[in-house]
């Protein structure tokens, strides 16, 4: 980077002299078009990055051109930016005189154009063109900074690409600004309409957080260190990683935006997620390749754990909702449950990380404004009498991003870890202490390190922009990877209320959370608002609707009491089965509704007998047994792996079998069934859990099953309407035998099966799970209120 004091005198020369000499020496001409350019980004922050970069560059033999953009017709755009060009400001180190021939150029270099149809496109192309054919200069590229709401994105995109692009040889460069998408799907589609009119590596996806001083500096800081680092940087010497943005502003006036994306979606999912990454990221070896650390980026998102609801509590400010029913103009009885604080817990599962939790924190109407993130080590020293020793207080690294008592960015490393090697260039070490203190040590116990020079992350990144820094943005991949990996904890907290607080000071320890095994819980009880009960439906409705559906017992609840329910009462039978015969034989299904149960029981039954219990599986379809697709994959992410049992004591459905998926001939059925019959006495399990489908369907026993064919099999290949249609699974002759089935059914959308279930005969080949008719076993319906009433 150039410093702007040693700015070469060829800013003296201005005119048709400095025109000719940089014709003929000139490294290209870039033209930079901010589309959205009297916005209040744009006023903030881009114009006086570009600014910066004009002076950065001034003296490289580039020359430029910079275009403001809007809808507005000239006469209305062009007042308003040149209102935005006055205030542009030089950095305290540059001489008045110099600073005023450098606004002086910058603005005889800009002006204002709108653009609306493809044709204003073209006429600004023409433009371009008739200036570098005039002035004899080379084109080096077109830089577009789409500073609009995404929506827009598609529709600028495909003028650029008709009306604007650049010859051939010619790079150009379209910055867009969050937010990319709403979940995984909008996100996908987003990056397919995109990719219609521009490649992936013309694309620069901002997360401002990714300019922030601290943050671009971390993967360096952990290459320079990795002698002290490499051998504690990893599960065993990690207690937990702390990643925190604190607000103390609230919501008001961007509730129209944020009422529709709240804290996770806003921050967590992007900025703190990014940060997570270049924490616990392996280091490529080629630091200086792009491509190389967006590559392990993403192999880090492929070890992330997935998210339940479990793994987050949520909050939202009080004065919220009041906000939001009067700028978006809702009536009195309005509730909105968009959450404006977060805490979750993630997870890494790979052997450097595994276990250790990564603490992903934010929220609006805090106690203070601060952002950084902190990597907390174990202590194993124990200081029998001098507990104040150096030896015993916290061990820690801090990548203090802003704000907070410190103020500004800064590295900080406890003296009893190591004394590191000062980053790169453009930091010091800082010496003279303030009173300040940090997680209750001053500063004085950690080596602080901290920019010569301050510098907005709009400025960092339009100068990576410019350098084609890409690893300073976000790919499609890794975006794509991030919507993956959060919109089911997304999915599933979209229902829940969040803990109501009041802001600021008087939160207290309201939102104190704390892990519970791999959830996450509030610390204390609240005073819970009340708000109109789900449904509609009274307490009273609720005691009624106990007892009996289609004359089998049924057990109702809230989802969360109702999965605690099944998980003690699934318990109890292994308890019971033990004492019968020493095994307990249990068959699973697929699906979605079992996770919340897998889960129960990984977190609070630790005397579950899993070395005595056989898991069998119900169905599974005809994909590999690894993939995301496959029931057993689900069985083995949610709930296997959390618990100690016998390998030889798991049963996967044989759907692979000669390097072929389900085929009849190899035999797999037949091959499930023996096995069945060789350790299960009688081949009647001890519990059966079952779900239902939107259509009826159990197991994978579809509408129209020739269940003559399948009534003396066990195990059966069937055919299903939704992909992939090939499935194994139990017959209702495995099913019936069993001495205890379950059905679970959770969630709104199944309220109309329920309804028409309660209504039907026994039809099993319209209605599968009229099939399940247990022979001598006990047949029990859990269903949660939601499917139940609506």
């Amino acid at each position: 980077m150039i410093p702007w004091k040693a700015l070469s005198g060829l800013l003296l020369l201005v005119g048709s002299l400095q025109q000719q000499t940089w014709a003929k020496e000139s490294k290209g001409h870039v033209s930079v078009v901010i589309v959205g350019a009297t916005g209040d980004l744009a006023r903030k922050y881009l114009w006086q990055g570009f600014f910066q970069l004009y002076g950065e560059q001034v003296s490289s033999r580039h020359s430029f051109s910079f275009y403001g953009a809007a809808l507005s017709e000239p006469e209305k755009g062009n007042p308003a930016m040149s209102e935005i060009l006055k205030g542009l400001a030089c950095p305290a180190d540059v001489a008045p005189e110099r600073c005023a021939l450098l606004k002086d150029q910058f603005l005889k270099l800009s002006q204002y154009r709108q653009l609306q149809t493809a044709e204003h496109y073209a006429a600004l192309s023409a433009e371009i063109r008739e200036q570098l054919k005039q002035e004899g200069l080379v084109e080096a590229g077109r830089l577009f900074y789409l500073s609009v709401p995404p929506f827009s994105y598609a529709d600028i995109a495909e003028k650029i690409n008709s009306s604007c692009r650049p010859d051939p040889g010619v790079w150009l460069r379209v910055v867009l600004e969050k937010p990319f998408g709403h979940d995984y799907e909008s996100a996908l589609q987003l990056s397919k309409d995109l990719k219609k009119f521009l490649k992936e590596e013309e694309m620069y996806r901002i997360d401002h957080y990714l300019g922030k001083q601290a943050v671009t500096q971390i993967l360096p800081f952990r290459h320079e260190n990795r002698k002290f680092l490499d051998p504690i940087w990893n599960k065993h010497h990690i207690e937990r990683v702390e990643i925190v943005m604190k607000e103390t502003v609230d919501a008001k006036g961007r509730t129209h935006f944020y009422n529709q994306y709240g804290v996770i979606r806003d921050v967590i999912q992007n900025h703190l997620t990014e940060i997570l990454t270049h924490v616990a990221m392996e280091i490529p070896v080629n630091r200086s390749s792009s491509e190389e650390i967006l590559k392990s980026k993403l192999k880090l998102f492929g070890s992330l754990q997935r998210l339940a609801k479990g793994s987050a509590v949520i909050g939202q400010y009080q004065a919220y909702n009041s906000e939001v029913t009067v700028e978006l103009n809702k009536t009195a009885d309005y509730i909105s449950i968009t959450p404006t604080f977060a805490g979750v817990a993630v997870y890494i599962e790979n052997s450097q990380w595994d276990g250790i939790p990564f603490i992903l924190t934010s929220g609006k109407a805090l106690d203070e404004r601060v952002s950084y993130a902190r990597v907390l080590f174990r202590n194993q020293v124990f200081c029998t009498q001098n507990i104040v020793s150096v030896h015993c207080k916290p061990k820690q690294i801090i990548f203090h991003i802003g704000q907070g008592n410190l103020k500004y960015p800064a590295f900080l490393v406890s003296k009893n870890l190591f004394k590191p090697q000062l980053p790169l260039s453009g930091w010091k070490e800082v010496t003279e202490y303030t009173n300040v203190s940090l997680f209750g040590q001053p500063l004085s116990e950690y080596y602080v390190y901290t920019p010569v020079a301050q510098m907005d992350p709009y400025a960092v990144l339009i100068s990576h922009i410019f350098q084609a820094k890409r690893d300073s943005f976000v790919s499609a991949e890794n975006l794509l990877a991030s919507w993956n990996f959060w919109t089911p904890l997304l999915d599933g907290i979209s229902h829940e209320y969040p803990r109501a607080y009041p802001g600021g000071a008087d939160n207290a320890n309201l939102l104190d959370f704390e892990l519970q095994g791999n959830e996450v819980s509030f610390v204390h009880e609240a005073v819970v608002l009340l708000s109109p009960v789900r449904g509609g439906a009274s307490s009273e409705s609720f005691q009624i609707t106990q007892g009996k559906y289609r004359t089998n017992e049924m057990v109702t609840a809230w989802a969360e009491e109702l999965v605690s329910r099944l998980a003690s009462d699934l318990h109890m039978a292994a308890e019971e089965a033990m004492k019968r015969s020493g095994q307990f034989h249990l068959a699973l299904s697929g699906g979605s509704s079992p996770i919340a149960l897998f889960q129960r029981l990984v977190l609070h039954h630790y005397t579950f007998p899993w070395k005595e219990t056989h898991l069998w599986m119900v169905d599974e379809r005809c994909v590999s047994l690894t993939e995301r697709g496959s029931n057993f994959r689900n069985l083995h992410d949610n709930l296997l792996q959390h618990i100690k049992v016998p390998y030889f004591n798991i049963h996967p459905m044989p759907v692979l079998v000669n390097q072929r998926l389900c085929v009849e001939e190899d035999g797999g059925a037949e091959s499930y069934e023996k096995e069945m019959s060789r350790l299960i006495n009688g081949t009647s399990f001890d519990w059966v859990l079952l779900g239902v489908g939107d259509d009826g369907h159990t197991a994978s026993l579809f509408r129209g099953c020739k269940l003559d064919v399948l009534e003396n099999k066990l195990v059966a290949l069937t055919e299903s309407p939704f992909k992939p249609h090939q499935r194994m699974s139990l017959t209702f002759s495995a099913i019936n035998k069993a001495k205890n089935i379950r059905v679970l059914v959770l969630g709104k959308g199944k309220h109309e099966m329920i309804t028409q279930l309660s209504r039907v005969k026994d039809d099993p080949k319209k209605w599968p799970i009229t099939g399940v008719k247990p022979s001598n076993g006990k047949l029990v319906w859990y269903i949660d209120y939601e499917a139940l009433l609506g």
